[in-house]
């Protein structure tokens, strides 16, 4: 049966183990304890102190023995308790006898110090001094520099298992454990801090017990039972280097312990083979200084038999973990003491590192803005500004991968696109972006900045002046909310890239599950799913949503038996969509404002291109072609009205291709596009001349 199976008084004993504990030290300070039961505590305080040392050799890392800080913390004062105990009885029943303290302390007093006074306080100073001023200052110094360390780790690690979850590599219940032993770890490191204090104080507080005891002793036996000053020294004294000692060597234990526990590496070996395989697993090592210790064993006037015998050890052990290495080389199952360096292996695919389709990178003063555990806001706000993505084009951004880089200077930030350079900027510290939204009320000093997604001129301020820049009329982006807005540019800028065949297969998979029947009448049965995503990707360039994916995958079912050109197969659905195409643009107005294309443009076009299409088009006329386009839009938007072109659909196509790099506001229709119920009025006329 084991401990959890135990009931007393209603609850399992593990549960009422350690306050009992407890409750019973407190008790052993006040009340009186029999010398027998002295005897069985001190016993169990040694024991006690030998499994704390065994359990902290055998873990194989720190976080394996979390609880040790607060084993330090009772080890020490189930010692005080003791201290307290044997000082009531040594000085009420001291007068008696070397056995008035118990048997314990008897033995320890006469037979590991042969009963000599002064050899006994000198091994109890030695064993302070040791305690003191060596293990615990050591291990109180490692603690120390460990919990500072971990503390400032702690962001950049719970950084890294963000940015895993954003990329999916892990998932939640995984992400909340990994978070759950950073601040285990970090709280471990930081309580071992404060509990090696424990140890110190443990050390002062048994000198002076020591004092008491040899003082209060003499006194006591001089004044109460009339003994001589040398019978008085005689019987305290031993007792009191008995009660010194065998609290003193358990102190040394647990300490010894504290300091394994927190100069322990994390290793997947306990520390014994990790031992016997880092210091006894060369044995170059080995025949050196069994060479060393056999050339001082020669030298006269040194101790031949010593250093010649642990020569001839040494040289024998070195030997034979030859022997043992070169035999298990031939053997196909290794010898589990002896772990030999892995050889290097031949590169493989799985060598290469995935690239990540999108990914932001901080410099160490921004992660705060990233970092949720920090207050940061930034992945909040990316989650946010994909969702709407997804709500308004009906394409599902892939996770943002979230890292700090080093290599970045302390306040830049860049953004990849499937590992390349796309977008980088700097946040000055302590200042925000003022947005000049074009109805601000004055100026307001600063340093030029733009807006990156609405490409809004604004002036960089001082965090302080956020209430003057909101009371003129402008627009305040904090650097969180910026590093958000920069990413949503990015991939609005970049969509058609980021719909990949996974992306397709997923919303393929989606219709397939609301409409059964609808995907296999379209792929693959007469296109190819390259195909579907080709169309998926230029309507996503055009700026056209896809949310409306039964109308989508409706017209492409009946067009797609007659043809499989892209183009074409494009123009049938964007004139399937006309409807939310134009109201998109014009926001549900019943007459249309456009600019036109003139007859003897479109003609000149028509001519130059022939069968070949743009590719055939002359320099001068692209040039043309653009300035006037250019010119028709700033005429246009000067009265108020989005920039759109309209013209014939075997048009379109070319005229978006062609402009979209100059002008990527000007968005360009086609009249099958145009519903039977809105009015279409040409308030521009694009013109680039005749043809020659």
């Amino acid at each position: 049966m084991n401990a959890q199976g135990v009931m007393l008084m209603g609850m399992p004993v593990n549960r009422v183990a350690v306050p009992l504990l407890v409750l019973l030290i407190l008790a052993m300070m006040v009340l009186p304890l029999p010398t027998f039961m002295l005897d069985v505590l001190f016993t169990l305080n040694i024991a006690l102190a030998m499994i704390v040392l065994l359990v902290s050799l055998n873990a194989r890392r720190p976080l394996d023995f979390s609880v040790f800080p607060t084993v330090l913390l009772l080890t020490t004062l189930l010692r005080l308790s003791l201290n307290v105990a044997s000082t009531r009885i040594i000085l009420m029943q001291g007068h008696t006898g070397p056995d008035a303290a118990g048997k314990v302390i008897e033995s320890f007093g006469n037979f590991l110090v042969g009963g000599n006074i002064a050899v006994g306080f000198v091994v109890f100073l030695i064993l302070v001094i040791i305690n003191f001023v060596v293990i615990t200052k050591g291990a109180g110094r490692i603690a120390e520099v460990a919990a500072r360390f971990t503390l400032d780790s702690m962001p950049g690690k719970q950084l890294a298992v963000d940015a895993d979850l954003n990329a999916g590599f892990v998932d939640e219940s995984e992400a909340r454990m990994r978070r759950a032993e950073i601040g285990r770890e970090a709280d471990f490191y930081g309580a071992m801090d404060g509990a090696s204090k424990f140890v110190r104080g443990d050390a002062i507080a048994g000198m002076i017990i020591l004092l008491v005891n040899l003082i209060g002793g003499i006194a006591v036996g001089l004044l109460q039972h009339d003994l001589g000053v040398g019978e008085a020294l005689a019987r305290y004294a031993l007792l009191t280097v008995g009660d010194g000692l065998v609290t003193q060597i358990p102190a040394l234990i647990i300490s010894t312990a504290a300091g394994i526990v927190v100069s322990r590496a994390s290793s997947e070996q306990d520390l014994s083979r990790e031992f016997s395989t880092q210091i006894f697993g060369r044995p170059q090592t080995l025949y050196v200084a069994a060479a060393v210790l056999a050339a001082l064993g020669v030298i006269p006037g040194t101790p031949h038999v010593a250093f010649l015998t642990i020569a001839a050890v040494l040289a024998a052990l070195a030997l034979w973990l030859t022997r043992h290495r070169e035999s298990a080389a031939f053997d196909s199952t290794p010898l589990p003491p002896i772990e030999e360096e892995a050889l290097p292996v031949d590169v493989t695919w799985d060598d290469i590192p995935p690239v990540d389709v999108l990914a932001l990178e901080v410099g160490y003063r921004l992660i705060p803005l990233v970092d949720r555990n920090q207050g940061g806001a930034a992945l909040t706000r990316i989650t946010e500004s994909r969702r709407r993505f997804a709500t308004d084009m009906g394409l599902v951004v892939p996770l943002i991968r979230v890292r700090d880089n080093l290599d970045l200077k302390p306040n830049t930030f860049r953004i990849t696109l499937k590992g390349v350079d796309v977008a980088h900027g700097e946040m000055p510290t302590g200042q925000i972006l003022a947005v000049d939204t074009g109805d601000v009320l004055g100026r307001i000093d600063g340093t030029p900045g733009v807006d990156p997604l609405m490409h809004l001129p604004g002036v960089w301020i001082d965090a302080a002046r956020v209430e003057e820049a909101e009371l003129r009329g402008f627009v305040v982006l904090e650097p969180a909310e910026l590093i958000a807005r920069q990413v949503e540019a990015v991939f609005r800028q970049h969509a058609p890239e980021l719909l990949g065949r996974t992306e397709v297969q997923q919303l393929l998979d989606a219709l397939a599950r609301s409409h059964p029947g609808l995907v296999e009448d379209v792929t693959p049965r007469h296109l190819p799913l390259t195909t579907v995503q080709a169309i998926l990707q230029q309507l996503i360039a055009e700026n056209v949503p896809i949310r409306d994916t039964r109308t989508l995958f409706e017209t492409l079912a009946a067009r797609a038996p007659k043809t499989q050109d892209i183009d074409d197969l494009v123009e049938t659905v964007r004139a399937a969509l006309g409807r939310s195409i134009v109201d998109r643009l014009f926001e549900g107005s019943d007459t249309l404002l456009v600019i036109g294309l003139a007859p003897t443009t479109e003609s000149r076009l028509l001519y130059e291109m022939g069968d070949e299409g743009e590719a055939l088009l002359a320099p001068s006329t692209l040039d043309a072609l653009n300035g006037a386009a250019e010119q028709a839009v700033a005429e246009h938007e000067a009265g108020g009205h989005p920039p759109v072109l309209l013209t014939s659909p075997g048009l379109r196509a070319i005229l978006s291709r062609l402009l979209r790099r100059t002008l990527p506001r000007l968005a360009v229709i086609a009249y099958a596009e145009v519903p039977a119920d809105k009015t279409v009025q040409v308030n521009v006329e694009l013109s680039i001349g005749e043809t020659p």
